[in-house]
């Protein structure tokens, strides 16, 4: 579904003074939550707050005393405006939630392709998460184990970062970006982030490889940050004419739904990303994508 049909079959305007205006057309039982949250015209802080209310809270998915991990994209040494790596102001306050939540721990890292130091530092990740009370580290590579891949079509078994096997609860937190293999990186491209081992080699046979180990690897909840998006040159970029700023955010506890409804904003549809079309088609999708309860609101 392009983005211009999207926004055609979700829209409804709702005349008032509020602030915050209702696009889609679907009616909640006071007992149920949209499966996926679209909110834009924010800031990162009021766009995120605005996502968990709709959706049920935060509490709905972090509970006292849970380890979390957090999994933002620090992978390029990039500043935040060329869009290549998650936002800060977003993981900061994600961090703050969890931990006012009753997380025990909020922990960040990720397997980073430039040099870990600067990608932490560079993208003021590490600064903003630590600030907020996160443990943040870089990963170590004594810390992957073999992860059994049961319904792997190429892959059986691969080395995953033990933290996030650990975790009580795992949050993904990409951003929303263009890329020249795989169309665009959204959550499931985003846990190549916590996978050891020869990476390179997934690039052959990417789709059904990628949803091989993704299928082992699903968060509890996926936030898609698309404050600002990467157009083209992805998944590095580096020219700030690639970025365009759509002040949106994703919210989903389906990550394959939350990354098939983030393909509105590069006017992309199913069957042009291999690997999402794949994860469809083995059935990763916790709801129906014909019918999917979407709530959309616009902060202006």
């Amino acid at each position: 579904m392009k983005r211009r049909e999207f926004l055609r079959t979700t829209a409804l305007g709702i005349a008032g003074t509020s602030l915050v205006t209702v696009f889609n057309s679907h009616v909640f039982a006071q007992d149920s939550f949209p499966d996926v949250v679209w909110v834009e015209n924010g800031q990162p802080k009021n766009l995120l707050q605005t996502a968990f209310k709709e959706i049920g809270g935060i509490h709905r998915f972090i509970s006292k005393g849970d380890i979390v991990v957090v999994k933002p994209n620090m992978s390029w040494d990039k500043s935040p405006e060329y869009a290549a790596t998650t936002n800060p102001e977003l993981l900061s306050e994600l961090v703050k939630m969890c931990l006012n939540a009753g997380a025990k721990e909020v922990k960040v890292f990720d397997r980073t392709c430039n040099n870990p130091q600067r990608c932490y530092k560079n993208t003021q990740l590490e600064e903003v998460a630590s600030a907020a009370g996160a443990n943040v580290t870089q990963i170590r590579k004594n810390r992957f184990k073999d992860k059994a891949i049961p319904n792997g079509e190429m892959i059986k078994e691969w080395p995953i970062y033990e933290d996030y096997l650990e975790a009580d609860k795992v949050i993904n937190l990409p951003i929303a970006k263009h890329h020249s293999l795989s169309r665009v990186t959204l959550g499931m491209k985003n846990l190549m982030g916590v996978m050891g081992g020869q990476r390179g080699s997934i690039h052959s046979g990417f789709s059904k490889k990628i949803v091989d180990i993704g299928s082992e690897l699903m968060p509890t909840l996926t936030i898609i940050d698309a404050y600002r998006i990467l157009t083209r040159s992805g998944p590095q970029g580096g020219s700030l004419d690639d970025v365009k700023l759509t002040k949106t955010l994703i919210m989903s506890p389906c990550m394959v739904t939350a990354d098939c409804t983030a393909l509105n904003l590069f006017d992309l549809n199913l069957e042009q990303v291999g690997h999402l079309n794949e994860a469809v088609r083995r059935g990763l999708n916790k709801y129906d994508l014909n019918n999917l309860q979407i709530r959309k609101l616009s902060l202006s």
